[in-house]
């Protein structure tokens, strides 16, 4: 059975200035499946994710060519409503970023954004949201404390919530456990797992057995290029191409 694109990048070039960071990048990402991006620093994979949200857009003087679908539709045409694109595609970053409010303060701050103010409605996404990101029996009896007492592992779910209060189609994930001791990172890929059944996911990672994990396909990018794109395990047992071969097995990177 085909499995649908939620995502369609067709010869994506992006250019920081005179600069180009990435080069005819084209790839389907597949809803409700987890896709990682892989491949040394500096190869342009932070580059591509931030085109997916238009998260690009708030760099001076960068410039984007090819065309971007979410669903069909491209995201950069004139009349796309960015902050609608944004909750459609929610991002979580490399080290966590709870605001310096309570941990209720930090789940409803989206919804107050967006303009909702029945306080049953926000509560209810709260906790909701909360038990999806593995957080809410932690936090339940102490949600009106600062987020910034919360752990580091406790902190990164905290913002996973609060992407998810908002109910995003997308999760773009940048180094989510780059920061992170081995038993939260193993608790922020057990989530990605449980999340993919709901969402379509995106990875950046430097760690390939991560990929290998938790990923269902994986892109290898090098110097702003998409050297291979297939199936995780393909990707990590048959690679197409001697550059993947040679990244998987230390050669450089």
């Amino acid at each position: 059975m085909a499995l649908e694109a939620k995502i369609r990048a067709s010869d994506v070039h992006f250019y920081y200035g005179q600069t180009r960071a990435l080069t005819g990048i084209s790839m389907e990402i597949h809803e409700r499946c987890v896709t990682a991006l892989i491949g040394p620093s500096g190869c342009g994979k932070s580059t591509f994710i931030r085109l997916l949200n238009r998260m690009n857009d708030l760099v001076p003087n960068t410039r984007v060519e090819g065309r971007i679908l979410l669903d069909g539709k491209d995201i950069y045409h004139p009349k796309t409503d960015v902050v609608e694109l944004r909750r459609k595609v929610g991002m979580v970053f490399q080290k966590p970023n709870p605001f310096p409010k309570s941990i209720y303060e930090n789940m409803a701050y989206g919804l107050l954004v967006g303009g909702v103010k029945d306080r049953g409605f926000i509560e209810h996404r709260v906790i909701t949201a909360l038990k999806k990101a593995a957080l809410y029996d932690d936090v339940k009896d102490r949600l009106h404390d600062s987020a910034l007492k919360l752990s580091g592992g406790q902190q990164q779910r905290l913002c996973i919530a609060r992407c998810l209060v908002v109910e995003p189609e997308v999760i773009l994930f940048d180094e989510p456990c780059a920061s992170l001791d081995p038993i939260s990172t193993r608790k922020i890929e057990e989530l990605i797992l449980e999340l993919k059944k709901d969402y379509t996911i995106v990875i950046v990672t430097h760690n390939m057995q991560q990929a290998a994990r938790v990923s269902d396909y994986t892109a290898f990018m090098y110097l702003g290029e998409l050297v291979e794109y297939d199936r995780t395990d393909k990707i990590f047992t048959v690679p197409k191409e001697r550059m993947t071969e040679e990244y998987l097995s230390g050669k450089f990177g």
